[in-house]
């Protein structure tokens, strides 16, 4: 096996259980030659010490870690990696049905928090980092797995995940689908075109009417052609909590995507509901999703409130509204900086944003804004929302700082894993 060398005094962070190492770090390699991304390497000190085990890339991380103890990287270690975290699904909820239990260790667990008041079938099986994966994604939609490998070594392992996978779930899960090539750093030697590592034979939910539950409420996802793995599942608890505000309220969802706010906010007794993106097809997948859950006989909704679907640029419809239009503003924009050398304008851009949210919300009114930009820590963004708050001269209180769901964990040594961050504001 290939061996990382790192330079003095580099390896702290790795006795601290961090799982990246930096190139910066690295003194030298000791390889037969045939050296690829992807290879598993061992990792050492300056001194000798083993420090850990993972997949070497070429860029700016040179290793992810999978292991500070010596083991193999074989089929055994997938199956009992993604069995803990199926585990952790299982006790949270989240993963309460649906799985075929063929390990005694998945029969017996109880979940540690009661049911969601509403069915949910879909779930994060795998964060990454947060899972001791560092480089890999699974979302499971009912009963199909998408897997999105954000490194080389992961995409290499991806046929092994995807047996792993078929033997933790048995007969539940019919089909595992790779989407890795949206967001691969890597290109050398590869196939990064998606496609179904596997199907069972009357497999039939690659579809565009495959929908899923989200606490009772349905969704269309969209795994071949939808954004990221075809859903937004990382909003799960922050959406409840819209449903839960929305009563009687004119609602604003800005940057809606396929509606995942609106849908809760009209099944919360929204009085309407705007939303607006500037993505023609996120606006027709909104209105779908919409009919999908509150259709009557007339083909209108059958709820409280009305919706409106808007395909507009979100900054500039917030910019000409008319003032106090709206009594909760939803402003969850896609990341604005995805490196570090955007994070002056993104904070500029986030600070506008509020701004003008801010300034045109109802009196009493609410807005829950969002960053999911990992490179802006929760920090910088309370202090752009604070700007914000200041630039519109209204007086403006905090009732929930918020973030990601349970599926979607922090590694307590990687907090860098943290990097959705929330805010809901009253504005007097």
């Amino acid at each position: 096996m290939d061996e990382v060398y790192l330079k003095k005094g580099k390896g702290e962070s790795l006795k601290r259980f961090h799982p990246w190492v930096f190139s910066g770090a690295v003194e030298k390699i000791v390889t037969d030659g045939n050296l690829k991304e992807g290879d598993v390497v061992e990792v050492y000190s300056s001194q000798r010490e083993f420090m850990g085990i993972g997949h070497y890339q070429v860029g700016s991380i040179a290793v992810r870690i999978l292991s500070f103890t010596r083991c193999k990287i074989d089929f055994d270690f997938w199956r009992n990696a993604l069995m803990q975290a199926l585990l952790m699904r299982r006790k949270l909820g989240l993963a309460p049905q649906g799985v075929d239990a063929r390990h005694s260790a998945l029969a017996q667990q109880p979940a540690l928090a009661p049911q969601p008041t509403g069915a949910t079938t879909a779930y994060r099986l795998v964060h990454g980092e947060g899972d001791m994966l560092p480089g890999l994604i699974i979302d499971i939609y009912d009963r199909t797995a998408v897997i999105q490998a954000h490194s080389a070594g992961m995409f290499r392992a991806k046929e092994e995940i995807c047996r792993a996978l078929l033997d933790i779930y048995g007969s539940s899960l019919e089909a595992v689908y790779d989407k890795s090539s949206g967001t691969a750093p890597y290109k050398a030697g590869l196939d990064l075109n998606d496609g179904y590592l596997y199907r069972a034979a009357d497999y039939s939910g690659d579809s565009a009417d495959s929908f899923i539950l989200e606490n009772g409420n349905k969704f269309y996802v969209n795994w071949v052609e939808g954004q990221k793995t075809g859903f937004f599942l990382d909003q799960r608890n922050n959406r409840e909590l819209v449903r839960r505000y929305a009563k009687g309220k004119r609602v604003l969802n800005l940057f809606c995507y396929t509606g995942g706010f609106s849908i809760y906010a009209l099944a919360g007794g929204a009085l309407s509901v705007d939303s607006v993106d500037c993505s023609k097809r996120a606006i027709e997948l909104a209105n779908a999703n919409v009919a999908l859950n509150f259709p009557d006989a007339a083909g209108t909704h059958n709820v409280v409130g009305t919706h409106n679907g808007i395909c507009e640029d979100a900054m500039d419809f917030l910019r000409n509204v008319e003032p106090e239009k709206y009594d909760l503003m939803i402003v969850d924009p896609p990341a604005f900086a995805k490196h570090r050398g955007a994070l002056d304008n993104a904070l500029r851009a986030y600070k506008r944003l509020n701004a003008a949210a801010i300034s045109k919300v109802a009196k009493g009114g609410l807005v829950f804004t969002f960053s999911c930009s990992q490179v802006v820590d929760k920090n910088d963004f309370a202090l752009a929302v604070f700007s914000a708050a200041a630039m519109s001269g209204r007086r403006v209180k905090i009732l929930h700082r918020l973030t990601q769901p349970e599926d979607h964990p922090v590694n307590i040594y990687h907090p860098e894993g943290e990097y959705l961050k929330g805010l809901v504001l009253y504005v007097e």
